[in-house]
């Protein structure tokens, strides 16, 4: 690959530029802003490193388990796509805006090897105001003793959105420690029946501007009767009366998810694309 300089680790006196970029960007880049204001741009907090080159005006990219391209032009992803190849690769996956994101990809597979799945065009969908069609008042915020019933939903939809079991390497201990993270910070919400999840949903990652869903789910077996909608509107009418703005992301061909965020209200403001690597 070609060796480009410029592409350097940013450190304390970079935030508030960084800051800058994120915040003209929020939906798009609340995955990265969420953790800059928790913990500044210190590694071992950050649990990862932002990268520029010639500043972080000009180009960024958040280097942790997530790839993240932030800002830059072709050649500032040549030098990202170089230093992340300098050592062993650190994140299972690229995430962000499909033109920035498609190219880096496109870049990095020369040293990587190909991609277990591409999903080339997620459409990035936000809700500012209130909810269309009526939240579902029986889903709630999940309760730390709910935990043992809420992680096999929680697990379900892992294997179904991404493809892989959770617990594959370690039992699921890191998983259940994240999903015990999200219901610790009542950031995890659901609809149980008999003591059964039918429906699912994270707020993955919240900035001070945005609340990124994650992980909506129904059961099977309660699918095609409005749920996903209902609960995914519940949901976002928390964030949004937190004066957050209310975003997820979602596959192009899942055309029943698609019409349900549709009929809560979201709508697309970018398109973000996904590298899912072994």
């Amino acid at each position: 690959m070609l060796k480009l300089l410029g592409a350097r680790q940013l450190g304390s006196k970079d935030v508030s530029d960084v800051l800058r970029v994120l915040d003209a960007d929020p939906v798009a880049a609340c995955m990265v802003a969420a953790r800059v204001e928790d913990s500044g741009l210190d590694p071992r907090m950050l649990h990862g490193e932002l990268w520029s080159r010639g500043g972080p005006l000009e180009s960024l990219v958040f280097s942790g388990a997530n790839l993240v391209p932030l800002r830059g032009t072709v050649d500032d992803l040549r030098a990202f796509a170089d230093r992340a190849c300098r050592g062993p690769r650190m994140c299972s996956s690229l995430v962000g805006r499909a033109e920035l994101t498609l190219p880096l990809w496109e870049m990095l597979s020369l040293d990587w090897g190909p991609a277990r799945e591409v999903r080339s065009e997620q459409p990035l969908l936000a809700l500012t105001g209130s909810p269309r069609c009526r939240p579902d008042r029986s889903v709630r915020k999940v309760r730390m003793s709910e935990l043992e019933a809420y992680f096999p939903a929680a697990v379900s939809m892992f294997l179904e959105e991404v493809g892989v079991d959770p617990r594959m390497h370690d039992g699921g201990r890191a998983y259940r420690r994240r999903v015990a993270g999200l219901i610790s910070a009542g950031r995890a919400w659901a609809r149980f029946e008999d003591g059964e999840v039918v429906f699912k949903a994270e707020v993955g990652s919240m900035s001070s501007k945005v609340g990124q869903i994650q992980g909506v789910w129904v059961d099977p077996a309660y699918r095609g009767h409005g749920y996903g909608a209902a609960g995914t509107a519940t949901v976002a009418e928390a964030v949004t009366a937190a004066g957050r703005t209310a975003s997820l992301y979602v596959n192009d061909y899942n055309q029943a998810a698609r019409g349900a965020y549709a009929r809560v209200g979201f709508e697309q403001v970018a398109t973000f694309a996904t590298i899912l690597l072994d």
